[in-house]
Order: C-alpha cells, then structure tokens, then sequence
C-alpha cells in the first residue's frame, strides 16, 4: 500500500503551492541563507495541516482511519518536499553513481500509513551499497529540516545487506521492515529492498516468526495488567487493543505476503464479516487514541480517568438513565476490546490449521490422528467441531451444549465452529432461555468442579453467555467510572466465580482460611454460584443495584431451577451483598449493639456462611491489591462474633462477665501479666476491655505502666495479624488530642485504617491506631517507625502547622481529581446503645481525616472510636461521638449544625483557610 488516499487532499497540504514557494524562496536568498525561511514556510504549512486533521477529527469524532490516515499523509508530503529540496538544491549531484541511489520507506506504524497526531515518524533510509558521502550529506539535512519541524523522528540508514542481517538478528527491527512502505526516494530501490527481505529473510522463518510474536504479545499483556477489561486502558497496547490488531496484519503479512488488512479475507484467515469487525474496533481505536493526542498535545495512548470523561465527550457520548456518558463510552471501548479478542481467537486457531494442513514429511507422513465422535461433534487434535454448517441452528440449545462439553472433556472448541456459533447466537431467543435442558446445562457449567471461571470466559467471549442470560449481556463490558473497581462487571464476576472455585478446591486456603473452613458447609453450593454470578447483575441500572438485583433474582434462579428455598436464600443474598464488608469495615465490632443488628439481619448461620463466602471473592475480585490481612481479620472477627450469638441465641454475656473473660485472655497471653492488671488494670473502664483485642491490651498495659511519669508516650510497631502498623499513645486527655494526632499521622505519610480512642480513670487517652502507608503496606522499617513517632510528636507539641503542610502534600493518588464525590453525613442514634455514630463519605485526600476531626473538636464532641474505609477514591469515615458529659447527640438543632460543620471540613480547603 504505497500511496495513501484520503479526502481533499490539498485542504490538508498542497504540496505543488509549498514547492513554488520553496522555489521562490531559493531564487531569492539561496539556499543556505533562505533556509530559514524554508524552515518557517515546512512549519506552518505542518502547523495548518494539523489544524485542519483537527477540524476533521471535531466533525467527525468516530473517523478514526479518515484523521490517522491524513496525518501520515501530511508527513509523506513534507518528507517528499524535504527531499526534493535537498537534492534539488543543497546537493544536487548532476551525475550520479550507482551506489549514489536512496529510497525513503516509513516503517512501523508510519509504514502502515496511519499515525496519531504527535507519533514518532519511524523512516529508514536505504542505500545499495555502503553509503557514499553524498548519500550522508543528503540524509543528514533531510533529519536537520526534519528535526526543526519538532518532529520526532525514529531513523535508521543501512544498505540493503545490512537491511538482511539485522532483520534477521533482530524481531523489532524484522517487524518494523515488515510494515517498510514506499515513501519517495528511487521506487526500484525499494521494490529490490521488498523483494530481497522476503526471499532472504522471511522466507523459511514463518513458523518461528508467528511463536515469536505471539510470545511478544503475551509478555506485553502481562506487562499491561493481563486483561483487556481493566479500567485505564492502554488503547496502543493493552489487552484488545490496537497492537492486537496490528499483530494479527503482521501475522498475514509474514505469511502470505498481504499488503493491507482486506487482504487477510483472501487469503482465509477472517472472514469478510470478521474483516468488518476488525476495521470497525481499529476505527474506534484510532479514533480514541487521536482524541487522546490532540487533548494531551502529546503521545498519550492511556486512557486514564481524568481523560476518560473528556474523550466521551468529544465522541458525542451523552448521559442515560443509571449509566453516565463516560460509563458508556468505555462500555463501547470494552465491547471493541472484546472483539479483538474474539477475533484473535478466530485468526490465531486458522492459522493453526492452515499449519497443520502443510503435509508432514518423512516417517510420519502417512501417520493421520483418527477422528472421533462425541454426542454428534467430531473430535480431532483436542478440539471439538459442529458436524455441519445448520447444526446449531436445528437446536439452538446445542451452543451451550458445547462449551459443557468442552469443560467436562478438557477440548478446545473449533475456530470454524466458534464462527457458527457467533454467526447464530441471535437464534438463543425465550424459547431456548426457558427450556429446562439449556438451563441444566448452563447450571453444570455455571458450578463446575473443573474450571468455570475458563468455561464462563469463553461462553461469554463467544456471545452466548448475554444471549442466555440477558441480564448478564446488559453488564457486559461495563465499567464503573471511580478508582476502587479494577475491571468491567462482567470480567469482576467471572472472576469471583473462579475464586469461588479455587476456595472450594482448597487451592487459596493460607490466603482465605475462613472461606476454605466455611464453604464445604453451606448447604446449597449452587445457591452460592448463583449469587456471585448475580450479585451485581443490576449495575448500570436506574437505582439500587442491589435491590434490583434481588428481584431479578427471584425471576432468574427458577428458570435456572432452583428450588424455592434456595431462590430466596440468592435474592437474600443478592439484596444484603455489602453488608457484612460495610459492617465489618465502618461499625464498631466491639459494639454488642452492631452484632446484635448485623444477625437480626442475617437470622441463619447458613447464611452467614453462604454471606462470608460471597463477601470475600467479591473483595477480592475487584482486583490486585484490594483483599489484604487488615479485611481478612475485620470479616473474622464479624464473622466469630454473629456466629456465636445465632448458636448461643441472645443470651448475651453481662458487660462484667465479658470483661473478667477479657482479662483472663490477657492474663493468659504470658505470665507477667496477671500483677500487670492487678496493678494498673482497675484504671481501665469496662469499655476499654471489651473493645480491644487481648493482645493489643497487653501491649498497651506494658506501655501504659512504664509512662505513667511521663506527659507523652508513643509506641509505634508492625503488627503483623492486622497487616498494619500499631501507633499508641498515651497522655493527658485533652479536647483536639485525637485530631493532632490524626494529622501527625497523615504527615509522616501514614494512613489510618482504625482507631481506638480511650479514656482511662485518672484522666490520660490511651488512644490505639492502625496505620499503613498509601498503597495499604504496614510501615516496617526502623527510619519509618522514628518518623511517625517524631510527626506525632511535633504535631502534639504544636510545633508544626499541620493543616496547610496536609493540603500541601502531594495526593499519592492525583487522577482522583477526575472524580467528583459529594459530600454526605449520615447520623446513627440506632446503631449502638450508648453512642451516636456519624458516617461522612466524601473524596479521599491527605487532609480529610484530620480535618473531620477537627471539626468534631470544634462542635465540642468527644470521638471514642473512629473506622475509616476507603473505596478508591471515596473515603467513608465512621466515628463513635457523644457529647463533652458523655450523652448522644439528639437535639435536632445541634444535629444540623454538626452536619453543617463536617460537610465544610469535607470539602476542599480554601486557599485563605490554608493560609490562616
């Protein structure tokens, strides 16, 4: 593909006008002196070209190919024009040699005749032989003009044996060559340069080439996250994405020689509609990675959160009900990355067979595999493949019989047979969905003891899974616009579904010993399955997903035929999925009255367990990082606590009978301890025991007995069973304790995960909290530890401002800013007996945390615990108050103005308040 064609070419560049002008220029200063000149005209007329690709790009925001084919055409006439210039007049050679010959190919992405606005220009200068001193004079200006222009040239100069040698040596340089198209220059050059590097270097190595560079892809997959669902995709590289693409055109290109994408139908790798989807996802693509160059003004191929937004916009995304332009511009992204997949599969598995076709030689050539037959389909070479073209439209049930069958038998599903299978999807319509056989069918595959989360993959990559489960096709390559979720819904639920299979398998016992002791107890599996697979089936919808969710329930799970039983335990456990994680992580688990409301909700231990399972894969599957020993302990303890009062009933032990438990927990932690709380022990309140685990107790005794001369103690280690780090400090009890603290914290670059605020009976805080560094690591090292303890200190002192030095600080997250999060205040009289509890979600930042309580301070409030959770980039902080005598806050009035109070705290910082 030699000449690139596009649309009024001469209102991008006329490039016969830029020549006259160029001419003129010469005539009147020379060329030396009018080089400046020169200079100017190249870069204004590459200054308009840009301008008018952008227009292009604004009128027609989707013309993805139409805006990157103009943009290589506009460098292909200005490197023509350099050229002409270059050899017309800073050196012209009258008679040339036959070694003074040159041909200017573009290569790489420039090759295929495509470029985003500010790609590097990948050229290579070829020679016949060693280059002559006028070849070097001759590229060496072209690269000056070149490089005046700002362009950002990728070059190499070689001679046509040079060209073989490193081509063959190197796979980047082979593939770069691949895509060599002719630029300008002598054309019989490169037609010599095209022919000897198929005949001398292509030629033999195909095989090698195709494992080379399937080897490429999956490291680079690997390198990107692994999946082609995650939420700040890499539109060049990523997983689905445009290098997929490519690589499959290089593939064609290596093998059969094909000189543009079309021809790949010719020579039986796609099929004409496989053909139209792949040029309609490289549209798309095209068309985003443009966008993301003219907003950035620079080579910016992620499509990052804060770009996200912008770039639907200029597509001409809008809002609907339940689902925000942004949400449905990446759902469109998603659903093209998918695609590419699906098409990868299809191509990859083709050439697999044009392969294999190529006759063996020697002793095995007469040797041929038999086929056989298995419930109709042909077996042969470990895949499975429909018997004839109308087999799946006599018995549309058979597209899910066949991914059954491929799970329990270990196959691989044909590529002309996943070609049928995409081609007939459209006949699963209601009367396939109720029939009970496809729906047995999909249960097996839904709760196979093999690999579902592989099966369910495939099912749903190949179309089938949204046709059966329309619910399920509705959250298909959506995504959830905020930093908390890793992956598209549907991607999340395939996963937690294979994670439910690896806890049952035993395979994930040392990281969740709780899920791996409960779920071979529960008493419907299937139930189980089902939940995850629904528990965020309604996502994207106009309300509550999770209410939604639990209806839709009800109407799926005896389709699936579940008994009654079991369909209400999956709407039940559809409707109250968050809720063991929000208890477990916002209330207080040392608070009877939280355990009491959390079992009064979940009423069986079959449930909790079925719950307890369902929480964890959920946590987990949102993605890296997510699932960490602070949650695995929270749940625990949740989980401890409900069980033994649903088997105990409400026979709750009297508060003296729980501490005196406490005590003896302590007592029997090590043997010194029992005349430690003989000693000091009476000066703790009852509270104080019952809400502190006995080992941290323990450390807080030592502590507290060592300073009681001191005015300030501070105690700061790993503590490995939360995954955190415990700071304690001990000193008078004073109003605003607890907010300098917070902010010492905040600025050693500690985050506070959990914090427990005591007052004890002679008047000083023993105050406990657990602390992690940005990403959720616990702070480890000696260096770490002495600086939290100084900051607090500091901060204690009032030697430090600590407000403007938080705002100040750098957000370790700064893409939060493309969320917005409005703040909210709830407060909770219900939720314990003795506490009011105020709930504040807003946008997590450095600051927050110390400014709420700084506010709590100022409403004259006493904080006696705080639980803070943080969702990506909305936090959720939860404090336990009363007022300064120890009451709940009731008085409507005061309640308002404390909200008042903690919304202003919850919101960005004016500059004069910082400054103040």
């Amino acid at each position: 593909m030699s000449v690139i064609r596009i649309p009024s070419p001469r209102s991008v560049i006329d490039r016969r006008e830029l020549v006259q002008t160029i001419e003129k220029l010469v005539e009147a200063y020379g060329a030396a002196k009018g080089r400046r000149y020169i200079v100017e005209t190249l870069r204004s007329a590459l200054a308009e070209g840009r301008e008018e690709i952008a227009r292009r790009l604004d009128a027609k925001p989707s013309a993805g190919h139409e805006v990157a084919e103009a943009q290589a055409f506009l460098t292909d006439q200005l490197i023509r024009v350099i050229h002409d210039h270059v050899v017309t007049n800073v050196y012209p050679a009258g008679n040339r040699s036959k070694g003074e010959r040159l041909t200017i190919m573009a290569v790489g992405g420039y090759g295929r005749g495509e470029m985003a606005p500010h790609s590097d220009v990948d050229i290579a200068f070829l020679t016949p032989i060693k280059q002559t001193p006028w070849c070097e004079q001759v590229i060496e200006a072209m690269l000056y003009f070149m490089w005046d222009l700002s362009l950002k040239i990728g070059h190499s100069s070689r001679s046509l044996d040079d060209m073989v040698r490193m081509s063959k040596s190197d796979l980047t340089i082979r593939t770069a060559m691949l895509e060599g198209r002719y630029v300008w220059g002598d054309q019989d050059l490169y037609e010599e340069a095209r022919a000897r590097f198929f005949k001398d270097v292509v030629s033999g190595t195909e095989r090698q080439f195709v494992v080379e560079k399937l080897a490429e892809r999956e490291e680079r997959h690997k390198r990107m996250g692994d999946s082609r669902y995650v939420v700040e995709p890499n539109v060049k590289e990523g997983k689905g994405s445009l290098r997929d693409l490519h690589t499959l055109y290089w593939i064609g290109k290596y093998i059969h020689k094909v000189r543009s994408p079309a021809e790949l139908v010719d020579v039986g790798l796609l099929t004409a509609k496989e053909y139209r989807s792949f040029r309609r996802a490289e549209n798309f693509f095209w068309a985003v990675r443009c966008h993301l160059h003219t907003i950035t003004r620079r080579a910016e191929d992620r499509l990052t959160f804060d770009l996200q937004r912008e770039v639907a916009a200029r597509m001409n995304f809008s809002d609907r009900p339940g689902k925000s332009a942004v949400e449905r511009f990446m759902q469109m992204f998603f659903l093209q990355a998918k695609v590419v997949g699906s098409l990868t599969g299809v191509f990859l598995a083709q050439l697999d067979e044009q392969f294999a076709k190529r006759q063996p030689r020697g002793l095995l050539a007469g040797f041929r595999a038999r086929e056989r037959v298995l419930k109709g389909y042909k077996v042969f070479g470990g895949r499975l493949r429909a018997p004839s073209d109308d087999w799946f439209a006599a018995d549309p049930v058979r597209m899910i019989e066949i991914f059954v069958l491929a799970e329990r038998e270990g196959l691989e599903i044909h590529p002309e047979t996943l070609r049928l299978i995409s081609r007939d999807a459209a006949l699963i319509k209601d009367d396939v969905r109720n029939d009970k056989r496809a729906n047995d069918l999909f249960m097996e595959l839904l709760t196979s003891r093999r690999n579902p989360e592989v099966a369910l993959r495939s099912f749903n990559e190949a179309g089938v899974f949204g046709r059966f489960v329309t619910e399920f096709g509705r959250v298909n390559a959506q995504m959830q616009f905020d930093m908390y979720h890793h992956y598209t819904v549907d991607e999340h639920t395939i996963r937690a579904i294979g994670l439910v299979s690896r806890i049952e398998k035993g395979e994930l016992k040392d990281d969740h010993p709780l899920a791996h002791e409960v779920i071979h107890k529960v008493r419907s599996r299937r139930a189980l399955y089902v939940s995850v697979l629904l528990h965020d089936i309604a996502k994207g919808r106009k309300g509550d997903h999770s209410i939604l969710g639990a209806e839709i329930a009800l109407k799926l799970c005896p389709r699936f035929g579940l008994d009654e039983e079991e369909t209400e335990l999956v709407s039940w456990l559809v409707r109250h999925h968050l809720l063991l994680s929000a208890t477990a992580m916002k209330r207080d688990l040392s608070d009877g009255k939280t355990i009491a409301d959390f079992v009064e909700v979940v009423q069986s231990v079959d449930r909790l367990r079925q719950l307890t399972v369902l929480t964890i894969v959920d946590i987990r599957a949102v993605g890296p990082g997510t699932w960490n020993s602070w949650k695995r302990q929270l749940i625990a303890t949740l989980y401890g606590a409900a069980e033994e009062r649903l088997r105990l009933g409400h026979a709750e032990f009297g508060r003296p009978k729980r501490v005196e438990a406490k005590k003896a927990a302590v007592e029997a932690t090590g043997p010194e301890y029992a005349a430690l709380i003989e000693k000091v022990g009476s000066k703790f309140g009852d509270a104080y025991w019952i809400a502190e685990p006995e080992d941290v107790i323990a450390r807080n005794l030592v502590q507290f007995d060592a300073s009681e001369d001191e005015p300030l103690s501070i105690s700061t280690e790993y503590y490995p069973a939360r995954g955190a780090t415990l700071v304690t400090v001990i000193a008078s009890d004073h109003p605003g304790l607890f907010y300098r603290i917070a902010g010492g914290i905040h600025l050693a670059g500690g985050n506070i995960i959990d914090a427990r605020i005591h007052t004890t009976r002679s008047g000083r805080a023993v105050d406990n909290f657990l602390v992690q560094d940005p990403l959720g690591r616990p702070f480890m090292e000696y260096a770490q530890l002495r600086r939290l303890e100084l900051t607090i200190e500091n901060a204690l002192a009032n030697r430090i401002k600590i407000l403007p030095q938080l705002v100040a600080k750098p957000d370790a997250r700064p893409r939060a800013d493309a969320f917005e999060v409005r703040p909210r205040v709830l407060f909770d009289n219900k939720a314990s007996n003795r506490f009011t509890v105020v709930e504040i979600n807003a946008r997590d930042r450095p600051a927050l945390l110390n400014r709420l309580a700084h506010a709590l301070f100022e409403s004259k409030l006493m904080v006696h615990s705080a639980h803070i959770a943080t969702y990506g980039e909305r936090a959720a902080d939860t404090f336990y108050v009363t007022d300064l005598l120890g009451e709940k806050i009731t008085a409507v009035p005061r309640i308002k103005a404390i909200e008042r109070r903690l919304l202003e705290a919850a919101s960005e910082p004016s500059l004069e308040e910082v400054e103040a």
